[in-house]
């Protein structure tokens, strides 16, 4: 036949080739217009992978139609793939249109001259066709393949189509596509293949049903030697990769897909429903360490009936988060172990604290060495209450965050002013608070509230970042995320130092002589109801965020904060980032020091001897001069005090006393210490009936008290008076109730509306207030 083409050829002087060309030309036109009109483009189900920083797959999940399908990338296509695929299944992949046309004519005459199919002629493409839409094998089917593969090579590059071939080749049962079989069967993916796998996977798309992987399939092994001489005879590979080729055993089996960090991977695939592939920032290494350290810590305290504990890891550089555990067994269905713990809503306990103080020190309410009193008080009928049910006295800002105390801590939220702190958090997108709104009252600083783990880790991340904030990020492709300058950095200075004391009650027992105790700042937090154990810190590279206790919100009397998650956090870091350097918070350019009054805070006076050096923001920070201590003119024996009114001409002396406020002085009647008092002031002054008179410290006036009729809930009636009252008398609406000593309560069932209540000391001065009683049923 070449013979007689040759002939026609020569004798038709090229006209014949001239004519066929011309009709090609058309048909390739009018083909590339229907194309364009009718473009091709069958979608492939792929099955989602979730991969970590370096690209390592974290999490697989099965297609919507359930197969293992991966979709591969052109660049983990390597060459020793390519030569080792085509040169097995289609030479001249790079040079035909999608259609070998002398393979074909081979093919034809073989099959036809031997009654059989014994050749076939499909190029990648045409079975890159015939896998998107299986038929059966006949010559009109195989027509179609033919116009399919053409419009593949019009739609596609050689590059892409090679790739989806891969991504669709089958290896069995439900898994599809080279990168599914290097995952499941070798664990390993395509670019780390050697020969002997490469030539292993090549072989099967042809038979997956008979040469399936296994260590014993022999027909395998003799099918894979057979191509192997084959290449080494092409010269494809040098003898040495050929023949160690040989030698290599096929070890692989079915493995189950990756399935690390699930509830992250769950979370991403939802919020990311049409990707293929999720690129994450999550780190693979680290979450497989952290998820087994995690499970065996509780596992340690499982008998103790705490059965759950969650874990956030940040970079603070970049934001990213690089470790997620949800739970401490995902598998453990008995214990809820597949609820995502990172976002569920939980009481924080004290771990709001550091904002406040924050804020406060920002806003110049108060400074690190400021004296604040830690005593009984109330704001309406709430009564707040320190964890150890103890009261303090005078203590210093920076003491009364590191030991967490309660009263201190309600006291600046109402100064700093409850909306303010509220508004706050829902600018800092704490979703629950702000559904809570309108019900939160000042209890929400010591964890009268609902947030999560997530939201937490975001604002300890910040103090991390000198007080910048920002969103975490989850995805590679997180890259504009905004944020703003939460806390100064000043602010944010000296909020970090007091975090990073170490002489505080919630460093955990077993770390207190530890010489491998990480240098970290952290807080720690305890739910009411011991429901919730929080400890989040921060150093230089990371912050890492643990709650630990049960999600069905069973309280443990053994669970707090310091006893149960700070030990968590800390074997965390001694894991992610050991032996790290104490260098992570930076003194701000706009901070100072100065000497203060250890007994106030404030600036001293000529009468203040005990100093201190305290930090503060220039412009800022409170400037005030300390008067803790007074001048007082008293009677030569002691028994009377002056002022100015009734001072007498001699037989005076002078004095210095201790300036306590009324609500000190009360307190220190009622626990029993000893103080130096004022003596009481000459009683035939004319000023003493005009001042001092008394402060009524509950109820608190122009508020409305909702009491329940049933319970008959009694009303606390308390104030604070000047040293020398030893007796107070109390009226409602004007009608006498009792009499109590001046730093004792009384409770009361008062009548409903508006009434009047009024405090009258033994020295005759007098104060009224007025508030609302409504009586309800049933709160």
């Amino acid at each position: 036949m070449q013979k007689i083409l040759n002939k026609n050829i020569k004798s038709d002087g090229g006209l014949h080739l001239i004519i066929s060309f011309g009709f090609y030309l058309k048909i390739f036109i009018l083909f590339y217009i229907l194309n364009l009109i009718f473009p091709y483009n069958r979608e492939i189900k792929y099955s989602t992978i979730v991969t970590d920083k370096k690209s390592e797959i974290v999490y697989a999940f099965l297609s919507s139609d359930e197969k293992w399908r991966i979709m591969l990338e052109e660049d983990e296509i390597s060459p020793k793939l390519e030569k080792a695929l085509l040169f097995k299944e289609d030479k001249y992949f790079y040079y035909h249109p999608g259609v070998n046309i002398i393979a074909i004519f081979r093919a034809f005459v073989n099959n036809l001259s031997k009654q059989k199919r014994t050749s076939g002629a499909s190029t990648i493409t045409m079975q890159l066709a015939r896998l998107q839409n299986p038929k059966e094998r006949t010559y009109l089917n195989k027509f179609k393949e033919i116009i399919t593969a053409l419009r593949l090579e019009f739609s596609y590059s050689k590059k892409e189509i090679l790739r989806m071939y891969l991504t669709l080749a089958p290896y069995g049962g439900n898994i599809e596509g080279i990168k599914a079989a290097c995952l499941l069967y070798f664990d390993k993916l395509p670019k780390k293949m050697s020969l002997a796998e490469i030539t292993t996977l090549a072989v099967i798309p042809n038979r997956p049903n008979s040469l399936k992987i296994s260590p014993n399939n022999f027909e395998l092994v003799k099918m894979r030697n057979k191509w192997l001489k084959k290449i080494l005879k092409a010269g494809i590979f040098n003898k040495i990769e050929i023949e160690d080729a040989l030698l290599e055993p096929i070890s692989a089996y079915r493995r189950n897909s990756p399935k690390f960090a699930p509830q992250f991977s769950y979370r991403i695939k939802k919020e990311n429903p049409n990707k293929a592939i999720i690129r994450t920032n999550l780190d693979l290494n680290k979450q497989i360490k952290i998820q087994k350290i995690v499970k065996n810590y509780i596992a340690g305290i499982y008998i103790r009936n705490i059965k759950n504990a969650c874990v956030l890891i940040i970079e603070n550089k970049t934001g990213n988060v690089i470790s997620y555990i949800g739970s401490a067994d995902f598998n453990n269905k008995e214990d809820a172990g597949q609820v995502d713990g990172i976002r569920a809503i939980r009481s924080p306990g004290s771990t709001l604290k550091p904002l406040l103080y924050g804020k406060a020190f920002e806003t110049g309410l108060i400074t690190p060495k400021f004296v604040i009193s830690d005593v009984p008080v109330s704001y309406g009928a709430y009564e707040p209450e320190n964890f150890d049910e103890k009261f303090h006295g005078n203590v210093t800002v920076e003491y009364a965050l590191s030991h967490s105390l309660n009263i201190p801590a309600v006291k600046i939220l109402d100064r700093y002013k409850l909306n303010n702190f509220i508004n706050l958090l829902e600018k800092l997108n704490f979703k629950t608070i702000k559904k809570q709104h309108s019900s939160l009252g000042h209890s929400v600083i010591l964890g009268g509230c609902g947030v999560s783990l997530e939201e937490q880790a975001t604002v300890f991340t910040a103090y991390a970042n000198e007080g910048f904030y920002k969103e975490l990020s989850y995805l590679q492709s997180d890259t504009n995320k905004i944020g703003f300058q939460l806390l100064s950095k000043s602010a944010n200075y000296m909020l970090t130092q007091i975090l990073t004391t170490v002489s505080r009650p919630d460093l955990p027992s077993e770390w207190q002589n530890s010489r491998h105790l990480p240098k970290v700042a952290w807080k720690t937090g305890t739910s009411y109801g011991k429901k919730d154990a929080w400890s989040i810190g921060f150093n230089k590279k990371y912050t890492v965020a643990v709650w630990v206790g049960n999600f069905s919100s069973e309280g443990v009397p053994e669970l707090s904060g310091a006893r149960t998650a700070a030990p968590l956090l800390f074997q965390i870091f001694n894991t992610i980032d050991y032996n790290s350097k104490n260098d992570f918070n930076k003194l701000a350019e706009n901070i100072d020091f100065r000497n203060v009054c250890t007994a106030s805070g404030n600036i001293p006076s000529d009468l203040c001897s005990d100093i201190s050096i305290d930090a503060f923001i220039p412009g800022v920070s409170p400037n005030k001069i300390c008067t803790h201590l007074k001048e007082i003119y008293i009677s030569a024996d002691s028994s009377v005090s002056y002022c100015k009114t009734c001072l007498p001409e001699n037989g005076y002396k002078k004095a210095v006393y201790r300036n306590l406020k009324p609500e000190i002085r009360s307190f220190y009647e009622l626990t029993g210490v000893k103080y130096k008092k004022i003596p009481p002031h000459f009683p035939n002054c004319e000023r003493i009936f005009r001042e001092n008179s008394p402060q009524i410290t509950s109820p608190i006036k122009n508020v409305e008290y909702f009491i329940d009729k049933i319970d008959s809930t009694k009303i606390m009636l308390s104030a604070d008076v000047s040293p020398d009252v030893d007796t107070v008398y109390w009226y409602i609406n004007n009608k006498f109730i009792a009499s109590r000593r001046s730093n004792k309560k009384l409770f009361v069932i008062p009548p409903s509306g508006k009434i009047k209540i009024s405090c009258t000391d033994d020295k005759g001065r007098n104060t009224n207030i007025f508030i609302v009683i409504k009586y309800i049923e049933g709160f």
